[in-house]
């Protein structure tokens, strides 16, 4: 799952970090450069104090498409279980949370801060910013509630949008894929420093790959007008 402009439409509920650039955008990030190569996507403060990895080179994400739908593959029952056991523990603290989900994105992406009438133009500091903290928690609950339907529902699901205006939003921002797997990195991030006590290599893998699902939905909707 655009931190995009809220006055375009669909992005109260768009999810993926987006450059106006064609190619890969954050390389020219004020404070960070990313770097992609065979093995992954890594990140480096340009001052030198700090280095991260972000991810592996993306292997095919496991779906498959059966005419226009998307459907679901591959997300077991032991997955579900993890994905609602952890939601039930970070639901109460969903503002908090999601708030720090979008300042870590901030944190690698400076310039997506561009994207954001409420914040480009913008004195107040982001800690105090209610336009930003009203639309992280609306992304950050719209990803973890498609995350616990997954399985049940049996393809991708969004509240108060739908798939085909996501990708509509993110085509015409031009997001490409290392802006979604910046996204996953400080999702996962956020919901492991949530909940440390049962947090586990197999949680990780649980949202990792409803992330995955739901990127690879909205990947499908990213087409050019007919």
């Amino acid at each position: 799952m655009n931190l995009l402009n809220m006055n375009t439409p669909g992005a109260n509920t768009a999810l993926l970090l987006s450059s106006r650039s064609s190619g890969v955008g954050l390389t020219n990030t004020s404070g960070f450069r990313l770097h992609r190569s065979s093995h992954g996507l890594s990140w480096a403060k340009r001052d030198g104090s700090g280095h991260g990895f972000i991810c592996r080179t993306p292997s095919p994400i496991r779906s498959k498409v059966r005419g226009r739908r998307l459907e679901v593959r591959a997300f077991t029952e032991e997955q579900e279980a993890l994905v609602v056991k952890s939601w039930r523990a970070m639901k109460k603290d969903a503002a908090k949370l999601g708030f720090k989900f979008f300042l870590k994105v901030f944190e690698i992406a400076p310039s997506a801060k561009k994207l954001f009438t409420f914040l480009r133009d913008s004195n107040v500091p982001l800690e105090q910013n209610q336009k930003l903290k009203a639309h992280a928690i609306n992304v950050f609950v719209m990803t973890c509630e498609s995350a616990i339907r997954l399985r049940e529902a049996g393809n991708v699901t969004v509240r108060d949008s739908n798939l085909k205006d996501l990708g509509a939003v993110h085509l015409t921002y031009g997001v490409v894929d290392e802006h979604f797997e910046v996204v996953k990195y400080a999702l996962l991030e956020t919901i492991k420093e949530a909940i440390p006590e049962i947090w586990s290599p197999e949680m990780k893998s649980a949202w990792g790959e409803a992330y995955d699902q739901l990127a690879a939905a909205i990947k499908k909707e990213m087409k050019p007008p007919s």
